[in-house]
């Protein structure tokens, strides 16, 4: 058995705070500079805020340093250079992997990615893996498919950059997948929440015991699963295997992690990236743990299209401790949260989507799915919660109805509509899913 080090880079995995604030203020300082000399997109919008290389001294000058929105980039794409439009950094020659955004939430945005970019990418990707505890002994199965997303393309090339054998199961149907696991005997692999739980629900219908399998470890990404601790229970219990959560964004990059402590939330990848909290209602940059905001984040090392204070609306808030793991990076407890754009106000209550999981999957006699819509009737809001109640869980029906209704009121402080469905009967997703529904702005 060979002794592999703790850390994929120690160096800069330890390095002392003020030391990697340092590092992290030079970065910015280049990276603003490439952006501002070869973006005629990101130079216009400095230039209009008065904002120059030069200005950048103090991390309170980065502050000053204008937002990017996915809105701003859909509007200047589809250009020449086509179709990346006015920030591209690169001459369009030297773009090797193109990937796009879901366009869950409208146009998708196109992302150009250098050789020097992709071979980034893989680097934040084997921090992540052997942070999780991936090893070259692992044979690491990938069950999703291989598109235009980026999905877990950057993880498939870390995991070979870090010796694991990888086994790409993408144009394979669910079963078998399972099957192609339990053949090779995988010992890894990384997809949705929702899909994990769907996998380990179709291997108990073909009579395989999830469980019994030799998965050991499992990475989550997409969604804020992984960060619930009912749902990552629920997909810890049903493999048998560790759960470890991740963040990251086709625009921005692989930008946190949790590690093999699991601490209740995730490392930032400190040397690769610098976030800022933002209060989303005063724009206050936010240094102390326990307030949630909005993440505002910068990619140092991203050359071909920067990611240079993006706006990202991810909810996140600072932990106040540091991990026991030993790496100087900062914890955000608890995950990602949701995204601005999801909490939303009903009935007067602040409501983040996450709070609804975290309730239906810590109630026993319930499945993993669930449907929220929010409507109005007349000028009242209505919440209505569609949940599945297991087959064994039938003739207990009321016990469970009060069990929900009771952790509803507690953790979201909201009546809803419940609508019991039979196991089986809402939709089922395999990659990001749409289960919260606000119909109001139709009225």
């Amino acid at each position: 058995m060979v002794d592999h080090p703790i850390y994929w880079n120690p160096v800069i995995e330890t390095l002392p705070r003020q030391k990697l604030r340092a590092l992290q203020l030079k970065k910015f300082k280049r990276i603003f500079a490439w952006t501002y000399d070869h973006s005629r997109f990101h130079r216009a919008l400095y230039d209009q805020a008065g904002v120059r290389p030069e200005d950048i001294r103090t991390f309170e000058d980065i502050r000053a340093v204008p937002k990017v929105e996915k809105s701003m980039m859909r509007d200047i794409q589809r250009k020449d250079p086509f179709p990346y439009g006015d920030a591209l950094c690169v001459p369009l020659e030297e773009v090797t992997e193109f990937r796009q955004t879901s366009g869950t939430t409208g146009q998708p945005v196109y992302q150009p990615d250098t050789w020097q970019d992709w071979e980034w990418w893989a680097e934040c990707w084997a921090c992540i893996l052997w942070a999780q505890g991936y090893r070259p002994s692992d044979r690491v199965f990938l069950p999703f498919g291989y598109n235009i997303f980026v999905a877990f393309w950057a993880g498939h090339y870390a995991a070979e950059k870090i010796g694991c054998e990888v086994v790409p199961g993408g144009v394979l149907d669910t079963k078998a997948r399972i099957l192609k696991m339990q053949e090779l005997r995988a010992t890894a692999m990384m997809a949705t929440p929702t899909y994990v739980l769907g996998m380990a629900d179709t291997a108990r219908k073909m009579g395989i015991d999830p469980a019994a399998l030799s998965i050991r470890r499992i990475t989550c990404a997409g969604e804020p699963g992984a960060g619930i601790p009912s749902t990552k229970k629920r997909m810890q219990d049903a493999w048998g295997a560790k759960v470890f959560d991740h963040a990251g964004a086709t625009e921005i990059g692989a930008w946190s992690f949790e590690c093999a402590e699991q601490p209740f939330g995730m490392h930032v990848n400190e040397g690769m990236f610098l976030v800022e909290i933002e209060d989303i209602e005063t724009g206050e940059i936010i240094e102390e743990p326990g307030r949630r905001g909005k993440m505002v984040i910068t990619a140092f090392d991203r050359q071909a299209q920067p990611c240079v204070r993006f706006d990202s609306k991810d909810v996140i808030e600072w932990d106040s401790e540091p991990c026991r793991c030993g790496r100087t990076f900062r914890l955000i407890k608890g995950g990602v949260v949701g995204r601005a754009d999801d909490i939303t106000k009903v009935k007067g209550v602040l409501l983040a989507p996450s709070a609804i999981e975290e309730v239906v999957r810590s109630i026993e006699g319930l499945g993993d799915e669930y449907e929220v819509i929010v409507d109005k009737v007349g000028d009242s809001d209505r919440i209505s919660l569609k949940v599945e109640l297991l087959p064994e869980a039938r003739g207990n029906r009321k016990a469970v109805e009060a069990a929900l209704v009771d952790q509803l009121r507690l953790k979201t402080n909201l009546r809803y509509d419940l609508e019991f469905n039979d196991y089986g009967q809402l939709p089922r997703y395999e990659v990001k899913a749409k289960r919260f529904k606000d119909l109001r702005k139709d009225h």
